[in-house]
């Protein structure tokens, strides 16, 4: 693996292709100096890649077209062709197509991700409905990266500046949450998540709140008793295991007290829970991270925003800060596994929140 100026190589899956990944991939890299951050490999189609070049009037965003990772360009934009066909493209339309290619493209991504021949993976949006198929039945990109990877659990992570939000439940629906929240779901989440923290983040001693799933963290058992009977014990056994764990904490005063902010880590009970405000404080930098994989994939905390889609307005910053950040975890896993290798080569100091 490479780890020297630019020859970091991100891989990049290019989503629905008529969503707003194909515009936030071209303006990303019409920066010439992310040529000095990583070299990219674009997985998607020489002439779908030219026909979004010419309809942003991106003249400067240019790629060489090559057949393998293993023919990459250094400190250059690079592309692999995962399908030769002419296709229609419909900017803003939810077509199978849409899902169809996209699937290409993360296929093979997370083929070569697997063989270690790019180093970490950036996904742009897909549409859950139709990329729908035999090969891809599952609610999202972390269910299926998760399989991919053999790992037994994943953690879906959303990071910005001054926030890290986890969820013990993924993409499903809110009927089914309660059944979820189990002592054994939250201890293997907090695991995860203090693991992450210490390995990606280079925290060594990561404290992390933890939302109760009921109004008002359940009230003292008047409103819900999971607080009480599942995730009150759940921390109190996390911290048996030197996991440094607090809470339950009501979700509405936590966050609007900033309390967020005193921790290293949220971990919210559900989707929406953690997302609404994560999102509301900062859609435009923040990323979403698959945590607990053996590879590093992060991505852009935004789907495919149809409604925008080839208008030439769509905001790429958080997919250019998805880049940045998966490019940080890696060479934090790289220097956590030095550490692990020769402790006394390190001094003591750095995170010790």
């Amino acid at each position: 693996m490479q780890d020297n100026e630019g020859k970091i190589r991100v891989g990049i899956t290019i989503g629905d292709i008529n969503g707003v990944g194909p515009e936030v991939v071209i303006k990303t890299f019409s920066d010439s100096r992310m040529s000095h951050v990583c070299t990219p490999v674009i997985y998607a189609s020489n002439k779908s890649i030219s026909h979004y070049r010419k309809l942003l009037n991106a003249n400067d965003f240019n790629f060489n077209t090559i057949k393998s990772v293993n023919d990459i360009i250094w400190r250059k934009v690079n592309l692999i062709n995962c399908w030769e066909e002419e296709i229609a493209i419909e900017p803003g339309q939810a077509t199978t197509d849409g899902g169809k290619y996209a699937f290409k493209s993360l296929e093979q991504a997370t083929a070569d991700l697997l063989l270690q021949k790019i180093d970490v993976l950036v996904t742009a949006p897909i549409n859950k409905q139709n990329i729908q198929s035999p090969d891809f039945n599952f609610p999202g990109h972390t269910e299926y990266l998760a399989k991919a990877a053999n790992a037994s659990d994943a953690l879906m992570m959303l990071v910005s500046d001054d926030m890290r939000v986890a969820c013990a439940t993924g993409h499903m629906a809110l009927r089914d949450v309660a059944a979820k929240i189990t002592k054994q779901n939250i201890l293997k989440k907090l695991s995860l998540l203090s693991e992450s923290l210490k390995k990606d983040f280079g925290i060594r001693k990561p404290k992390i709140a933890v939302l109760g799933l009921n109004p008002h963290a359940g009230d003292q058992g008047l409103l819900g008793k999971e607080e009480q009977e599942i995730i009150i014990p759940a921390i109190k056994e996390a911290i048996n295991k030197n996991i440094m764990a607090y809470g339950a904490y009501a979700a509405d005063g936590f966050f609007a007290s900033l309390q967020h902010r005193k921790f290293d880590a949220v971990l919210a009970m559900y989707h929406d829970q953690g997302l609404i405000p994560f999102k509301s404080a900062g859609f435009e930098k923040g990323i979403n991270f698959t945590a607990g994989l053996s590879f590093i994939r992060t991505s852009p905390d935004h789907g495919t925003a149809y409604d925008i889609a080839g208008k030439n307005i769509a905001n790429e910053s958080s997919f250019r800060q998805a880049i940045y950040s998966a490019i940080d975890i890696f060479k934090a896993r790289a220097q956590h596994a030095e550490i692990n290798k020769n402790p006394l080569a390190f001094s003591k100091k750095g995170s010790d929140h």
